[in-house]
């Protein structure tokens, strides 16, 4: 065995070049035996070549070698010749027939017999695909066998269905990964092949684990609801193999799968949230044929928003956003969406992109770009988001978060917008930190606005986490898994409410158009999850086991770190008692005691003038003051201000 892969290997690494001149002279070879053989089974015997055979040899290899040249039979690797190689071999021989048997069969050439010209074809097409199932098996058996033994992963694909099988082909031509079975739920499948693979029922996953050193397993079942998939990863929690997915179907129409189609887990496979279909009326009310302006538009929400915004054929859309790469990124990505709809998507009038590098802090910017456009919706999406940092940059997270929303909804205002959408936080709810203290305060200001411009529509959209939003904790702990972990969290008892970011952002538009005047608009964010259990997940889908005291011999640790600054064991949607549904059975309406105009505006420019100073322990009393249920924590070090290394080493 070691002397024939000693030979093999020295073969497969002859230069192509020098195969494809074997290749050729072998096809010359078996033209000329394909026609003494064909002597043969005529007459009898074998035939001096001179007497009778010479002639049809000599015009066989001169009409193949050129049409086999044409029809790409050197093209193909002998190692991997399939079923198409095998097509074409037969096609090109068909072609050689007709002028072969054209001379010995129709017309006739003395000495040589009238069948010659069709025996030998036939002989010549066997010989000749022969020839190359002989280098698939001697060849690519090698390889196969060579590769398996370099430690390919195993795996298991469940879902026998098309998508499954489609995975298969992907696996084996690409040879990343090793197929040995298919695991399906439905028991007509059981016991039963595809592509010569078994497929067995998901009750005998562990036996198969055991008997074939199985690594991974490949969900795919893109047609499965969100609470099946679920169901299903639950079955698989505990197996020691790490799990992965195909994408959903609205993704694979977009072009055949491949092995990278292939993903990790996200949370968006464990929650079990099924979507509902938005309302189109709604999504269209204020944006379809308006001009919409979105701050923070290269942002993760802002940036979400703007791609569910241009399918809705607005004439005009502007990205404002301080970031000069997110800028550029969301206004290539969408120039790409509008280049790939169909004419009869995007009507008469294309969508204008506008990319505006601007701070909603700055008046004379947000001035000149409202007076320009003249924009019927502003959704202000741009804040300071991330809790440790605005804690630690008081007086930053206040004139942007409050003083860029007051500004930007005054100037709005004043250019005679007709609606402004504010995305706020479900940290906004008795908020123990700077940043929802600040994003409460900036629905305090539109609130108390409203009752001032009552023809100008104010209203604010709170949910909490999204997926995938910059920060979050899903690629943290992946990132940490693949480390060997530990994976840190804060606290064993600390919740989150999670929502995709494409769900969120359709909620938002959807509750835009139901906006009346001063609305807060609650989404509705499922059940909240517990973000140890979702780490806990996340390890044993990844094959690997929690080291806790139960399991000290385990792979991944879960490190508890502590609170940080400002940070809430769970997160709140309401401040009061309950809510009011709205046209959405996902939208709610809240109703918060607000403080008018006349006496807000007291506070807010006595809290300007102490962003102006620096003064950012007056600025936080402030906050204190104006927000119901504030209660911050900690002494609300502004590192911007002051040098603490304390401070900075804990934040």
């Amino acid at each position: 065995m070691n002397r024939w892969q000693g030979f093999s290997d020295a073969v497969l690494s002859i230069p192509r070049v020098v195969k494809r001149a074997i290749a050729l002279v072998g096809d010359v070879a078996m033209c000329v035996l394909a026609v003494w053989l064909a002597f043969y089974l005529r007459v009898g015997f074998f035939p001096p070549l001179h007497q009778g055979p010479f002639h049809p040899m000599v015009v066989s290899v001169a009409l193949a070698l050129p049409i086999f040249v044409t029809f790409g039979l050197y093209r193909a690797i002998f190692r991997h010749s399939g079923p198409e190689a095998l097509v074409s071999i037969f096609r090109a021989v068909a072609v050689y027939t007709v002028p072969f048997a054209a001379v010995y069969t129709l017309v006739g050439v003395t000495n040589v017999p009238r069948t010659i010209g069709l025996i030998q074809p036939i002989l010549l097409a066997l010989m000749v695909s022969g020839m190359r199932l002989a280098a698939r098996v001697a060849f690519a058996e090698n390889y196969a066998t060579r590769w398996r033994q370099e430690g390919a992963r195993r795996v298991a694909i469940y879902g026998a269905g098309s998508a499954g099988l489609e995975l298969a082909g992907a696996i084996s031509a690409s040879r990343s990964m090793q197929t040995v079975a298919f695991v399906d739920d439905d028991p007509v499948l059981w016991n039963s092949t595809l592509r010569g693979l078994p497929i067995i029922p998901p009750g005998r996953m562990e036996r198969l684990i055991a008997q074939r050193g199985l690594d991974d397993i490949l969900l795919a079942i893109p047609s499965a609801s969100r609470r099946r998939r679920v169901e299903i990863l639950e079955s698989l929690r505990g197996l020691p193999v790490h799990v992965r997915t195909l994408p959903s179907f609205t993704d694979i129409a977009k072009g055949s799968i491949s092995v990278g189609d292939l993903r990790e887990l996200d949370i968006e496979d464990l929650l079990g949230r099924a979507s509902i279909p938005p309302d189109d009326a709604l999504l269209r009310r204020n944006v379809s044929g308006k001009v919409v302006m979105v701050s923070g538009a290269g942002g993760s929400i802002g940036s979400e928003l703007c791609r569910q915004i241009v399918k809705l054929e607005p004439t005009a859309l502007l990205l404002v956003d301080h970031s000069e790469y997110n800028l550029y990124a969301i206004n290539q990505e969408l120039t790409g969406i509008l280049a790939e709809m169909a004419p009869e998507d995007v009507g008469e009038n294309a969508t204008v992109l506008v990319p505006l590098l601007a701070s909603v802090v700055d008046a004379r910017r947000m001035r000149e770009v409202l007076a320009a456009w003249h924009p019927s919706l502003v959704i202000h999406a741009a804040a300071y988001k991330h809790v440790p940092l605005v804690e630690q940059n008081v007086i930053e997270g206040i004139r942007n978060n409050v003083f860029g929303t007051f500004t930007l909804a005054r100037e709005a205002h004043a250019a005679k917008v007709e609606r402004f959408l504010l995305i706020s936080t479900d940290k906004a709810v008795r908020p123990t930190n700077v940043m929802g203290a600040t994003k409460r305060l900036a629905e305090m200001v539109l609130q108390a606005l409203q009752a001032e411009y009552p023809e100008m529509v104010f209203s604010m959209v709170r949910f909490g986490n999204v997926l995938g939003s910059s920060g979050s904790v899903i690629p943290l702990f992946r990132k940490q898994i693949a480390a060997g972990g530990p994976i840190t969290i804060t606290h064993p008892e600390v919740t989150r409410y999670f929502m995709t970011v494409p769900e969120a952002a359709q909620l938002v538009l959807q509750a835009g158009g139901m906006a009346h005047g001063g609305d807060v608009f609650l989404l509705d964010m499922g059940e909240s999850v517990k973000i140890v259990d979702l780490a806990r997940n996340m390890i044993e889908l990844s094959g690997l086991t929690v080291c806790d005291e139960a399991n000290p011999d385990g792979d991944i640790e879960i490190a508890f770190t502590g609170l940080r600054p400002g940070e809430k064991l769970y997160e709140e949607l309401l401040i009061g008692d309950g809510g009011h549904p709205s046209d959405h059975p996902r939208i709610v309406r809240a109703n918060e005691d607000m403080l008018p105009w006349s006496e807000l505006k007291v506070h807010i420019a006595a809290m300007e003038r102490a962003v102006a100073t620096g003064d950012a322990a007056a600025a936080r009393d402030l906050l204190a003051h104006l927000v119901a249920g504030y209660r911050p924590s900690g002494r609300g070090v502004d590192l911007t201000l002051v040098h603490d290394r304390d401070a900075a080493a804990n934040g």
